[in-house]
């Protein structure tokens, strides 16, 4: 007889943290309360003091069949995103390290049984080409990620990659962050990546409906639910202050995802003190080996956006990411509702920067919708009035987990991050930008450089631009 299990928020067992029936009986309540005019304008006003809501209030949220409080959702979650993070949007990119898996997700074409795709790992000589290639481009923050296979991707391995990331000072280059994806490990291993200087610890809970994750993770390490959601847990008990959540949507019905997702911040919250300090919206996308079509539950552009409205709602102070995944124009539209991080000029292929991969040794984990160059992307955000950033400050002043949370909940972050955007992206365009690039951000800096309410921030600003222009780097607040 299977075990039942009770929800509890603090409950260090995934299947009372993540419970099946809070989250049946949530999905039941939105249903029921869909059409609420009173309850979903009372949620609403909540919300306007960006304190947040809880999974039931949000499920209410994304269940709304009205279409002017759908409007005022959006142009709350549009209002909340610039409270807290301003205009500002930082850039990363990927590296895959390594395509080995042991695994076997059948929607990811680096699934064991897979014959067709070209296996890749890199050696510490192609790391450094990468994050030489990486630098020139003008990135400052990499996700490192690979397989799960404990020969030819060992702790070792990636600790030893980040270690190389880290060392490489190219011309006026450097990567300044190394955030890290790779599969769930335990206590110890999550001591040694806080060791290695990782920034935030990435591990995407795919689905959080326990029955689904079973048959779509058949074989390998990860077909343990248990041990998989509870990863957090043991990274954040390990000294992880920083841990970045995600599904990835059209796997199992939206509804269900969004509400385990959200009772996993609360889960981290109650806990540690510590909600997620990302939360990632991937969506299933076409790759080798992997068809679309086979997955029933994809989710479309319109209810894909408003995912995003209520995950920025009801978790104010988390960043969010969007990757490459994503088109131009879905993209733009999620940077409205509320994202706040974004890849450009992204490889998912094994490499890939150093020298493009030829068609026939395909590597990649999934095809990419947003293809232009970091340059483009960096031109495209100043054109719509936003502040592209390369800042890594907080991490490195030690503004993060329980330091960092209140500083987002209170918007006070911005006090750092509207400068440190500046200066970073003044960085980007002496030592990288195109023409173009640079006239437009130049102005862009002009205008935003204005904006700062603070006269001994902004004269600091100032100063720090102007040694920036004579050569001087790395400065931050």
């Amino acid at each position: 007889m299977e075990k039942s299990y009770k929800y509890d928020v603090k409950s260090p067992k995934a299947e009372e943290f993540i419970n099946d029936e809070e989250i049946k009986a949530t999905l039941k309540y939105a249903e029921e309360n869909k059409n609420n005019r009173e309850l979903i304008e009372s949620i609403i006003e909540k919300a306007r003091e960006y304190k947040g809501l809880s999974h039931r209030e949000a499920a209410v949220l994304l269940d709304c069949e009205l279409d002017d409080l759908n409007e005022k959702m959006f142009a709350l979650a549009k209002e909340i995103k610039e409270k807290i993070y301003g205009r500002r949007i930082v850039l990363f990119a990927p590296l895959y390290l390594s395509n080995y898996c042991v695994n076997g997700c059948v929607y990811c074409p680096y699934h064991a049984k897979n014959k067709n795709i070209c296996r890749k790992k890199l050696t510490q000589d192609d790391v450094r080409r990468e994050t030489i290639a990486l630098q020139d481009m003008g990135h400052k923050r990499l996700a490192l990620e690979a397989g799960e296979d404990p020969v030819n991707n060992p702790l070792e391995y990636i600790l030893e990659c980040i270690n190389t990331v880290y060392g490489i000072k190219h011309k006026n280059g450097a990567i300044r962050r190394v955030n890290v994806n790779i599969a769930a490990t335990t206590v110890e291993n999550y001591k040694r990546l806080k060791d290695a200087g990782i920034g935030t610890y990435i591990l995407f809970q795919e689905t959080y409906n326990k029955e689904n994750y079973l048959s779509l993770h058949p074989a390998g390490p990860k077909h343990d639910y248990a041990y998989h959601t509870e990863a957090m847990d043991r990274a954040m008990t390990a000294g992880i202050d920083d841990v970045g959540c995600g599904v990835l949507f059209g796997l199992n019905l939206y509804r269900y995802d969004l509400v385990g997702l959200l009772m996993h911040a609360e889960h981290l919250e109650a806990t540690f003190g510590v909600g997620p300090h990302t939360i990632s919206v991937p969506r299933i996308c076409p790759a080798d080996d992997i068809d679309v079509n086979d997955f029933s539950n994809a989710v479309s552009d319109e209810i894909f956006h408003k995912i995003i409205a209520v995950i920025r709602i009801a978790v104010p102070y988390t960043g969010m990411i969007i990757s490459t995944r994503e088109s131009e124009k879905s993209r733009e539209r999620a940077l409205e509702l509320g994202i706040s991080q974004i890849s450009g000029g992204s490889r998912t292929s094994v490499g890939g920067y150093a020298d493009e991969e030829p068609e026939e040794e395909n590597s990649a984990q999934f095809d990419t919708s947003d293809r232009r160059t970091l340059d483009e992307v960096i031109n495209w955000l100043v054109s719509l009035g936003y502040i592209p950033s390369f800042c890594t400050a907080c991490y490195r002043e030690g503004r993060t987990g329980d330091r960092f949370m209140p500083l987002a909940k209170s918007g006070a972050i911005q006090n750092c991050c509207q400068p440190n955007a500046i200066i970073t992206l003044k960085e980007y365009l002496e030592d990288y930008a195109s023409p173009e690039t640079k006239l437009n951000g130049e102005r862009l800096i002009e205008d935003e450089i204005k904006k700062i309410p603070n006269p001994k921030v902004y004269n600091t600003t100032k100063e720090y631009l102007k040694k920036i222009e004579q050569g001087a780097r790395d400065f931050r607040f």
